[in-house]
């Protein structure tokens, strides 16, 4: 089978995008695993499925899967990098669309300034909604304690429709990001694994991150790991309302009210979409 795909980034975080909407394409784990592969395949850290919407509210279906072949729930920067698709394909006109995933509708817009911003929702602040198991814990804040390599750390936990584990370091440049967030991932309290970030609080508009993501390690950027620092940051009194995320591949902006009625109060992530460049690619029928 031979497919065209877009390559594009957000920040550093990269993707192959498919038209699934003037074709249908079969993209299963296997398939997903050699496109994503950086020596024999195109190379990505999420291969992201543009496809019709089944539902009457939504303009588009998405779907996303890690470079480990594992379909996935959410994609922050991938969903910038979507709208951007769509509208310069001429799959719509609509500079904001409304995109079902697997975790919900989301809302990604097109900016004046050429930059996407997306609705992701409300974060999901209940254990059980991530899932993390916390049978026999006692959280401490919004802080839940983690045992890793013989040693108790203590993460936020929260989902933005994938889930996260959020610590806050003094350096992400010497935060064990490598060795840890393997670990993190997997940990049995997390059935459905998660993503590990760290943040480094700068000042209260400010933060650097790094998150290693599941199914695809360390990446340059990870916008929904971007949005969990945030709220986190938020939640427990160290930033405000509007804060600059600087990540190893770029700049990202996030909004979060919070307050009484955090639960249901949305999260706004803007930041960039670029297309790198148009191919082909020959897979196995």
């Amino acid at each position: 089978m031979r497919l065209k795909f877009t390559k594009m980034q957000g920040a550093g975080n990269d993707f192959v995008v498919l038209d699934g909407v003037s074709r249908t394409l079969d993209i299963g784990p296997e398939r997903a695993k050699r496109i994503a592969d950086r020596h024999f395949g195109v190379g990505c850290d999420q291969i992201l499925l543009v496809e019709k919407s089944q539902r009457s509210d939504a303009d588009f279906r998405y779907r996303i899967w890690n470079s480990d072949g594992g379909e996935v729930e959410q994609c922050g920067n991938g969903a910038r990098c979507f709208v951007r698709f769509v509208h310069d394909k001429g799959l719509t006109r609509k500079r904001e669309i409304r995109v079902e995933t697997l975790s919900g509708i989301i809302a990604p817009r097109l900016e004046a300034d050429g930059e996407v911003s997306v609705d992701m929702g409300a974060p999901r602040l209940a254990p059980e909604e991530v899932p993390f198991d916390a049978g026999g814990l006692d959280p401490i804040g919004t802080r839940w304690p983690l045992e890793v390599a013989g040693r108790t750390i203590r993460v936020a936990v929260l989902s933005m429709g994938n889930p996260h584990a959020v610590q806050t370091v003094e350096d992400v440049d010497t935060a064990p990001v490598a060795a840890q967030g393997p670990l993190i991932e997997r940990h049995a309290r997390f059935p459905k694994r998660t993503n590990a970030g760290y943040m480094q609080v700068l000042d209260r508009s400010s933060v650097r991150l790094r998150v290693w993501e599941r199914g695809a390690g360390e990446t340059l950027a990870c916008g929904t790991g971007a949005c969990a620092a945030v709220v986190t940051g938020i939640r427990e009194g160290l930033l405000d309302e509007r804060v600059r995320v600087e990540t190893r591949g770029g700049r990202l902006t996030i909004r979060w009210g919070g307050g009484e009625n955090e639960r249901d109060r949305s999260v706004w992530m803007t930041g960039p979409a670029v297309t790198v460049f148009e191919g082909e690619i020959e897979i196995e029928s």
